[in-house]
């Protein structure tokens, strides 16, 4: 189930309303008469998106897509919940910025992958949204030609147009879910959910993952707290009702099944890593409090970037070689790790023209050839786990 819950409208009448707006064909006629005295009173403009369903039937998942995701959402759920002995891994961009190197790049994912199968399930990072701490550019969906023109039309469809070649290249997709309505957009195609450690905490974003159809981690707090994180899982894994949108875009009360292959991810924070194995075992043992079982208490995910790397995409090889070190000798608490690749080392700044190809525009990356030595690694781990 891929129903969320829309943005709050500020309180505050509008200046403008867009009318027809378009997005590649697909008309949206707004019915909207603007109020005036105390609503709306800082809305520049509404511009009405098309109806997710109106997206879907556009550009529709189709069955070779379908049994892809399908097959890839059982293998990260028996990966995450111990019935299946590989290690998950979640690799790609830190954020998607030019669908031709993302595409490009999971072509080449797609080729190792199929090589490592037999110890690795691979997943490639298709994140299109990013939370900033301040300000800055907030990712594909919401700004696609870099330029602060927030074409959130276009960006739509470009982004559920990258996953589709992705799954088309045969790989599985992650995304963040950051606003509460893309999903209704591209969740269909996507194999692994996350929650970001600002959002953690949110009741906004825990009922949303409790209505979402694949497994979801909840990263910890950005200061390092793993409870919210636990907690996040336990509210996740509840029914819930709560304002939504079906797939025609009308507003509705969403009533949820609950979702039980939520997970936890150590990150890091403030305080520092937290990928240690003293920091591992002190987190399953908070996870191990919350009576749920399954993927949350069997194990947890590490994401080598972020507060784990201090985001140097140097020290994030170094930290995922810490980690393959452990497993290789048989430690059992990491199901799964989380690397930001792409095909050139480093960062640059976002711009409408002038990028370097396969570079990211948000944090620094590792570059593709340390990515696929690091994949070799990893798997090699797996094998020697196995075999102890």
């Amino acid at each position: 189930m891929s129903t969320t819950t829309p943005a709050q409208p500020s309180d505050a009448p509008a200046t403008t309303v867009a009318r027809g707006a378009t997005m590649d064909g697909v008309t949206s006629t707004p019915d909207y008469a603007p109020r005036t005295g105390t609503s709306d009173l800082r809305i520049h403009a509404l511009a009405p998106l098309p109806a997710p369903a109106d997206m879907l039937a556009a550009l529709p998942l189709g069955d070779a897509r379908s049994d892809l995701v399908t097959t890839s959402r059982r293998e990260v759920r028996d990966v995450l919940a111990g019935d299946d002995d590989r290690l998950l891994v979640i690799v790609g961009p830190c954020s998607v910025h030019d669908p031709e190197a993302a595409l490009d790049y999971a072509r080449r994912l797609a080729a190792v992958a199929r090589e490592l199968a037999d110890d690795l399930c691979v997943v490639m990072r298709v994140y299109f949204e990013k939370p900033r701490t301040t300000v800055g550019w907030k990712g594909l969906i919401n700004d696609p030609h870099l330029d602060g023109s927030h074409d959130v039309h276009h960006g739509l469809r470009l982004a559920r147009e990258v996953l589709l070649g992705v799954l088309d290249a045969g790989v599985p997709a992650a995304c963040e879910f950051l606003e509460p309505t893309s999903p209704q957009y591209i969740a269909d195609a996507v194999s692994w959910g996350a929650i970001g450690a600002r959002n953690a905490e949110s009741q906004v974003h825990r009922q949303l993952a409790s209505g979402l159809s694949m497994p979801v981690g909840f990263k910890n707090a950005t200061d390092g707290d793993v409870r919210i994180a636990v907690d996040g899982c336990i509210t996740a894994a509840s029914e819930h009702t709560f304002f939504g949108m079906d797939s025609a875009g009308r507003a509705a009360a969403v009533e949820t099944a609950g979702n039980p292959d939520c997970h936890v991810i150590l990150r890091g924070g403030r305080g520092g890593p937290n990928y240690g194995a003293d920091d591992v075992a002190a987190a399953l043992d908070v996870a191990r409090t919350s009576g749920l079982g399954g993927a949350v208490e069997h194990g947890l995910v590490v994401d080598a970037s972020h507060g784990n790397s201090g985001k140097d995409h140097v020290r994030q090889a170094e930290v995922v070689r810490e980690v393959a070190a452990r497993l290789a000798e048989g430690e059992q608490g990491v199901t799964g790790l989380m690397m930001e690749s792409f095909l050139v080392a480093g960062a640059q700044a976002p711009a409408p023209s002038g990028l370097e190809y396969g570079r990211s525009v948000t944090d620094a990356c590792m570059d593709w050839d340390t990515t696929a030595e690091l994949l070799d690694v990893l798997a090699a781990s797996v094998r020697a786990r196995r075999a102890r």
